[in-house]
């Protein structure tokens, strides 16, 4: 009698012994995958799925602006379909920027009347021979951003915008300067959006918008 039981408390300790290893890797394997935070993202992971996305929108090659790019021009002209009679805004719906630090040069105008990226794109450099703004560090966003919380809106127009067709698609400024900094919002930019950037009132993050949306924006002159 105590035999058997013997033999049976032995054949389960050897299946217990057998059976852990696999439940322990099926665990590692299907267990919760800890996704890198926004700024660990690998910059090619990102740009490969901002294509993907790109390409399941609909219409985002229609209404909006996605030009291809020319590589050897610097600066980009605005598109024919703005309307070249737009008028001027006028001074007391526009704030000056001022303190860049380290930026003695810079200088940057908030126009608050609201306008299509295309629409603001043209206005800077028609009215004021400038451009929307390009933002190349966290001192200069803090600084607009901070000339811009008191609006009504949450965001505002800046001079990013995505540019080429399938995987060539990527980020540029429209004054052509380098793509050497971004303040993308928690799930930015591959989160589904538009292909125009735009800056949040509050906070500074930046976030993926479409074009044809009308926002106060911000010039560089």
């Amino acid at each position: 009698m105590k035999l058997p039981l013997l033999l049976a408390l032995l054949f389960g300790a050897v299946s217990a012994l057998h059976l852990r290893p696999e439940t322990s890797t099926f665990e590692s394997t299907l267990g919760v995958k800890t996704l890198p935070e926004d700024e660990e993202m690998p910059e090619q992971e990102v740009e490969e799925i901002l294509s993907r996305e790109l390409e399941e929108e609909e219409g985002g090659s229609g209404s909006e602006d996605t030009s291809k790019e020319d590589g050897a021009v610097a600066l980009i002209s605005v598109p024919d379909m703005v309307d070249k009679n737009l008028t001027c805004p006028e001074e007391e719906d526009t704030v000056k920027v001022v303190g860049i630090p380290g930026c003695s040069t810079c200088r940057y105008l908030l126009v608050r009347s609201p306008h299509t990226f295309n629409q603001a794109w043209f206005t800077c450099q028609r009215c004021y021979r400038g451009n929307l703004a390009s933002i190349h560090n966290f001192n200069t966003n803090s600084r607009i951003q901070w000339s811009v919380r008191a609006l009504n809106q949450g965001q505002v127009w800046i001079g990013g915008r995505i540019t080429g067709s399938g995987r060539c698609r990527r980020f540029q400024w429209v004054d052509g300067s380098r793509w050497n900094f971004a303040y993308w919002a928690a799930h930015q930019p591959w989160s589904r959006g538009g292909h125009c950037v735009s800056l949040c009132t509050r906070g500074g993050h930046w976030r993926r918008a479409h074009c044809l949306r009308k926002l106060p924006f911000i010039c560089s002159y």
